[in-house]
């Protein structure tokens, strides 16, 4: 396993996660955005499940059932990209290849991120510009130092 280019995604991961949660007016949670389509906090829960499914693949690990508030499933993000990487780290065995980690749940992870900075433009509170081949990103830093979460 390439785990330095593993945890190296789980923090830019991260960080992308930082730049469309933070500073996030309260609206922002629960907006509609139009039949059928996710709210942000039900697709932040969603991508946790995406990457509980990932770190089921090192160690075993259920699924969450159902949608909690805000800030619950804001730590449960932060906290399973911390497990994730934490199992990458000790190069633990896994029960697919690299392969299908990229291709299904961290691409799937990182796409619903993506969802997350379009719906905040469509919720009329746009995320900073953010120069991302400049940005700070250091392996093994998951947590932001400070994030407001309103």
């Amino acid at each position: 396993m390439e785990s330095h280019l593993f945890r190296h995604y789980l923090a830019t991961l991260s960080f992308r996660a930082t730049i469309a949660i933070k500073n996030a007016p309260n609206h922002f949670h629960n907006f509609q955005a139009g039949k059928g389509v996710r709210t942000p906090v039900e697709i932040l829960s969603h991508t946790s499940d995406v990457l509980t499914l990932a770190y089921s693949w090192f160690v075993d690990a259920e699924r969450k059932k159902s949608v909690g508030e805000w800030e619950e499933e804001v730590d449960r993000f932060y906290h399973l990209v911390e497990k994730l990487d934490h199992v990458i780290a000790q190069q633990l065995p896994m029960k697919a290849t690299n392969e299908q980690l990229l291709q299904g749940p961290l691409a799937d992870a990182m796409t619903h991120i993506g969802q997350l900075v379009m719906l905040r433009r469509l919720a009329d509170s746009p995320t900073e510009r953010e120069n991302y081949i400049k940005a700070d990103i250091k392996v093994g830093e998951i947590r932001p130092k400070t994030i407001e979460v309103e």
